[in-house]
């Protein structure tokens, strides 16, 4: 199945996140050990490696294929939760890399199950004597013992060594004689078999990673989706992928307490100008206005900030949107889509953005923001200001909030380490050389012969050797993005920001106001005050109420 059947699910070169995208999207093609994903995790959202059993550690699985898996699984279920929207990337091309990363695996397994059933399962005794070995000398590797990990290797030397003399010394004669031979060597002969195997599908898995983070065609190209089960059709597969791309462009998003708003980063600065709506001329009426009035002339306004006196490039064209923000718990493990008349493809029409805008200001419900938004440094950098107007009584209240979710964590950035090793050189020991490994090892090629029959059978395979489990509520981006603050230009971009929108949202409210016969100066006063504060901004935990 060509990937062109679902449109374009690959960002063009240049595209805002790029980076970010080709990053996670990598994680599909790694060969890491599954536990290094718990290194990605942020403060706010973890990861779970279900461990599997102890006696099966033969069966475990790669990061690469836990990760494509577990997100085929969680983003392609027809039965599945909402996801988190993923700011400044495309989550439909991580998924669709994780379908052809894991296409590449179901054509290798296929071909492993058919030397498992030639020179395994015919052959059953000596391929349980082997895997047995194998499983020994796993589990005593993982011994923090020296002496006591280096015995498997002792153990398979030793158990190699019986086999020769078995099949040598034959105890049996006739055709007991003959199988029990086959039973020693057939094994042996797959093993061989299975690593070229093995190898051809390794490169081409490295090849990608690589391709992916040097962000060159041939890793974004997707050769193949497939669909991720044998029940799964076409038709299914689309209209999953069409879901994840509503969800993507939904303006619904959920505030999770000092988790800030999930995709959007934790909130790190607030700015508020409030006062009373006095007529600017004794005796007369304010002429009446909303909410939305004041919202719509800071729309206009914000989506002009590209726009400089000055002959430079400045602040790009910046993503202006009306947010509906529904509030969900600290430990929320789900978020939910709003659905009813009033939504059309996970998205609040116009009308209800103007009611909720105008209504809901003061007790419980969802709440409307304006939010100005940049995507930066191809995708690792998502700058979001988010203004809220309220009226209550006769105080107007306009506040202007910042969030920022920084890059990628760096093992999503990390490329393939060539597999290699130093050793003595053999007449000068004081010198070292370097020598080159096999990309697959012969411990790495039991696992997977043993792992390819069992790979149909989800439940079963993830019981023995374990799983991968995303963090709840899940989204790509902001699952594994760390805080940009350590990052001395992006820190600096997320703060700069903050006075040129600040003072864009304060001009157009007041000229609003003015218009209307309010009288200004007040509003005037405090808007000076608070650029003044806004002068020398710095981050902190403002979703965090020390109270």
């Amino acid at each position: 199945m060509s990937s062109d059947a679902f449109g374009p699910m690959v960002p063009a070169a240049g595209g805002e996140g790029l980076k970010a995208t080709f990053a996670l999207a990598s994680a599909a093609y790694r060969d890491d050990p599954v536990e290094k994903i718990l290194d990605a995790d942020n403060e706010w959202h973890r990861s779970k490696v279900n461990p599997g059993k102890s006696w099966a550690r033969i069966f475990r699985p790669n990061l690469g294929e836990a990760f494509s898996r577990a997100v085929v699984d969680r983003l392609l279920d027809p039965g599945r939760k909402p996801v988190v929207q993923s700011f400044g990337m495309d989550p439909q091309t991580v998924v669709v890399h994780c379908l052809a990363a894991n296409g590449l695996r179901r054509t290798r397994d296929l071909r492993l199950t058919a030397v498992m059933l030639l020179c395994g399962v015919l052959f059953l005794p000596g391929l349980l004597a082997w895997l047995l070995v194998f499983q020994i000398r796993a589990s005593l590797a993982k011994a923090e013992n020296r002496r006591t990990s280096g015995m498997g290797t002792v153990l398979l030397a030793a158990f190699g060594l019986l086999a020769v003399v078995f099949f040598v010394q034959m105890p049996f004669a006739g055709f007991w004689g003959w199988y029990s031979r086959g039973a020693v060597i057939a094994p042996v002969i797959g093993w061989v078999v299975a690593k070229r195997i093995c190898e051809t599908t390794a490169k081409d898995l490295r090849d990608r990673w690589a391709s992916l983070l040097s962000g060159s065609s041939i890793g974004a190209k997707v050769p193949e989706a497939v669909p991720s089960s044998p029940d799964e059709s076409a038709d299914q597969l689309r209209q999953s992928l069409n879901r994840l791309g509503s969800e993507q462009q939904s303006n619904v998003t959920f505030y999770a307490g000092p988790k800030g708003i999930l995709g959007m980063g934790t909130r790190w600065g607030s700015w508020q100008m409030a006062e009373d709506l006095e007529p600017a001329e004794e005796g007369k009426e304010i002429y009446a206005f909303r909410s939305w009035d004041v919202v719509r002339a800071i729309h206009a306004k914000l989506s002009l900030m590209e726009r400089t006196p000055v002959p430079t490039e400045g602040i790009p064209k910046p993503s202006v949107e009306h947010w509906i923000v529904s509030p969900i718990g600290e430990g929320a493990d789900a978020v939910a889509r709003p659905d009813g008349t009033d939504v059309d493809n996970f998205r609040y029409k116009s009308h209800a953005i103007q009611q909720i805008c105008n209504r809901q200001q003061f007790g419980s419900g969802d709440r409307h923001y304006l939010g100005v938004q940049w995507v930066l440094w191809d995708g690792q950098l998502v700058l979001t200001m988010l203004i809220n107007v309220t009226v209550l009584y006769q105080t107007l209240r306009i506040e202007v909030t910042g969030h920022a979710l920084g890059p990628v964590h760096g093992l999503f950035n990390s490329g393939p380490a060539a597999k290699e090793k130093s050793v003595d050189k053999a007449f000068k020991p004081w010198e070292k050389r370097t020598v080159a490994l096999p990309l697959v090892d012969s411990d790495e090629v039991v696992r997977l012969a043993a792992r390819a029959p069992l790979t149909w059978f989800h439940k079963p395979l993830n019981w023995l050797g374990g799983s991968m489990s995303l963090p709840e509520p899940f989204g790509l981006r902001h699952s594994w993005a760390e805080q940009p603050w350590r990052h001395r230009f992006m820190a600096d971009d997320a703060m700069r920001v903050a006075t040129p929108v600040l003072r864009a949202v304060h001009q157009a409210a007041i000229g609003m106001l003015r218009e209307h016969g309010v009288a200004t100066e007040k509003f005037g006063a405090r808007s000076s005050v608070v650029s003044g504060a806004v002068q020398d901004p710095a981050p902190r935990k403002a979703d965090s109420y020390d109270a």
